[in-house]
């Protein structure tokens, strides 16, 4: 992992405080970043992945910076860090812009990871205010050869064998947006360019960032690699194929033969033992969530989850959010999860799992053939079994994916509410086979 040498906070604030023009400042502290959009770059293992925001505020207490990926904003609270310095935490992901403020006004820091343990992975960045170009500066766009609008079938190559992604990508002039949907979720809104016969595209919302940089081939077939912020660089394929789909994601995961049903005990965020077994859950239709605080397809599921179960809890739903975070602590968790809990308001139970590792999952989830992907949903009938089992998440930003995802999810909620509760709720365990 990168390491980099990381900016000191200032141990004191100037005790003077001088009152001008309606405004009061520390003496000694260095204006707040100027308002307006800006224009960052991620240094990434010698390449470049940009990045667009805009600041607004003028003081701790008003800050606000917001990350700028296409038609998508994600918006982040700006804290002052000694005289120089600001500190943006990235929400409900335990990572952090901190940069010093220089004295041309730009910034300059890195983007850090604040899990105990991982706290040396960062990456460096700069950042220019007053500049809202991704990737080529006005005045310097090459005519495209190519309008790669459209629906490509993406093969990536790994280690392993996966199945291919999709791109949906929309191009107008230069200008290029678009997403990769792949079995597990999707890359969120990236935005980018198509220069000459070369594309780029960009996206950072909190998590690591992400970046393609490819090539139209003379064949009409696209190439190119895939960056992952600290994580990993591959390389991929891409056909256009109006036809292409993933695989059903209601038919990756499904129960071991012979099992109906789930078991399992996990602590809720006081430490409390609670079992899908519970008095609360019996009669209930239950919707089960296996996320993680570090994974943004997970906060894009319990963005929609959550005033979704605040809208039905009445019609006899539960929900249980098992959180696998970045440590195997379960102060940790509570820290972490308490965090997605208060920003979503998610007023159903969040229980801590362990760690987060997929092989983890599957242990403490026997009952399951495999586990693929946070997050996935499992939804269980009033009778207490397993009715259907959702691999991965479909964010808004894939258009009619989303719109079937949510369609379906609305339609199978409705049919087992509408089921009648058994008269005597089963209480055998859900590990047992033959049941």
């Amino acid at each position: 992992m990168m390491k980099i040498k990381t900016y000191p906070t200032a141990t004191k604030l100037f005790a003077a405080v001088l009152l001008l023009g309606g405004h009061t400042f520390a003496a000694g502290l260095k204006p707040f970043p100027k308002e307006g959009i800006w224009r960052g770059e991620f240094n990434v293992s010698e390449s470049k992945v940009p990045f667009n925001f805009e600041f607004k505020g003028k003081d701790p207490k008003h800050a606000v910076l917001t990350l700028l990926n296409g038609s998508r904003r994600d918006d982040f609270h700006v804290d002052r860090r000694g005289a120089d310095s600001i500190y943006v935490k990235m929400n409900t992901y335990d990572a952090a812009l901190v940069a010093k403020i220089e004295d041309n006004g730009t910034l300059t820091g890195e983007y850090r990871s604040l899990v105990p343990g991982f706290r040396g992975n960062s990456l460096p960045f700069v950042a220019e205010p007053g500049k809202s170009y991704r990737f080529v500066e006005p005045g310097k766009d090459v005519k495209p050869a190519h309008d790669i609008s459209g629906k490509w079938e993406i093969k990536t190559y790994t280690k392993e064998a996966v199945p291919a992604s999709i791109a949906l990508l929309k191009q107008t002039g230069n200008k290029l947006t678009g997403v990769i949907m792949t079995v597990v979720g999707d890359t969120r809104e990236l935005e980018g360019t198509v220069q000459g016969n070369e594309f780029q595209l960009s996206g950072f919302t909190g998590p690591s960032p992400f970046i393609i940089k490819g090539t139209i081939n003379d064949d009409n077939s696209i190439s190119g690699e895939q960056g992952f912020g600290i994580y990993k660089n591959l390389k991929f394929d891409g056909i256009k194929n109006d036809k292409v789909e993933l695989p059903d994601p209601y038919k990756l995961t499904f129960l071991k033969e012979g099992y109906k049903k789930l078991d399992f005990t996990f602590p809720d965020l006081n430490g409390k033992q609670v079992s899908l077994s519970d008095d609360k859950y019996k009669g209930k239709v239950v919707i089960i969530e296996t996320i993680g605080t570090w994974c943004p397809n997970c906060t894009d599921q319990t963005v929609f989850l959550s005033p979704w179960f605040k809208e039905n809890q009445k019609r006899g739903v539960e929900a249980i959010a098992i959180g696998f975070e970045q440590k195997d602590d379960l102060n940790y968790a509570k820290y972490t999860l308490g965090k997605l809990r208060d920003k979503y308001d998610i007023q159903y139970d969040i229980l801590f799992g362990g760690i987060a590792d997929k092989k983890v999952v599957a242990e403490k989830l026997p009952a399951l053939n495999k586990f693929i992907a946070f997050p996935t949903t499992i939804i269980i009938d009033r009778k207490g079994e397993v009715r259907e089992i959702y691999t991965g998440y479909t964010g808004t930003v894939t258009g009619k994916y989303f719109e079937e995802y949510k369609a379906k999810f609305n339609k199978v909620l409705d049919e087992l509410i509408a089921e009648p509760v058994p008269s005597v709720t089963a209480s055998v365990s859900s590990a047992t086979k033959g049941k």
